[in-house]
């Protein structure tokens, strides 16, 4: 069977596993490493190791003096820790600055939505306060129909000096319509008969 050109090869499984590199690896122990020296049971094993140290080589106990009293090995184990320490705290803090940037522009992308956000909502509510502003309100509405309840009406306790207050209105608009040549406006007929106050 012809292969396919467009077909990727099988990988062949060798004898020797492969190794796969993880970057963030190195990070992560950098990380582990830089957290462990910063607490105090780092600070309490390094104490008892020295102490352990020098106590067995100045001492001797069971025969045992590797370091003797210049204690060369210890420096130069003290001088390696210290090489390999300051650099992995150093990547362990460029990770962390690498979180913070990414934190911080999570952050300013929120605060970014929120002003919008918030700016949308005034300009919302500016909009309904300026509608409401047009909308008549139900107590303009009731005291626009009770204006008008009222002039439509006339008042059943009106006394004979608002009729005679009418009357002379009436006689006065009426002269002057016979001055300026016209005719006298018809009076009134009203529908409801006058209450008689005697008896």
């Amino acid at each position: 069977m012809a292969e396919r050109l467009d077909t990727p090869k099988e990988t062949r499984r060798g004898w020797v596993p492969r190794f796969k590199r993880d970057p963030d690896a190195v990070g992560r122990v950098a990380e582990a490493f830089a957290r462990f020296m910063g607490t105090g049971t780092f600070l309490v094993y390094m104490t008892l190791f020295v102490i352990v140290w020098v106590t067995i080589n100045v001492v001797g106990l069971w025969g045992l003096k590797w370091d003797p009293y210049p204690f060369i090995l210890l420096n130069l184990f003290f001088s390696v820790q210290a090489s390999y320490a300051a650099p992995l705290i150093l990547l362990a803090q460029n990770r962390q600055d690498d979180r913070d940037r990414v934190s911080l522009e999570q952050d300013r992308q929120r605060a970014e939505r929120n002003l919008a956000d918030t700016e949308f909502l005034a300009r919302e509510m500016a909009a309904l306060r300026i509608a409401l502003g047009e909308v008549a309100t139900r107590d303009f509405v009731r005291g626009e129909l009770r204006n008008l309840l009222e002039e439509l009406t006339p008042d059943p306790d009106a006394t004979d000096d608002d009729d005679g207050a009418r009357r002379e209105a009436r006689d006065r608009r009426d002269e002057r319509a016979r001055r300026d040549g016209g005719e006298p406006t018809p009076a009134p007929v009203r529908s409801r008969g006058r209450r008689s106050t005697g008896s």
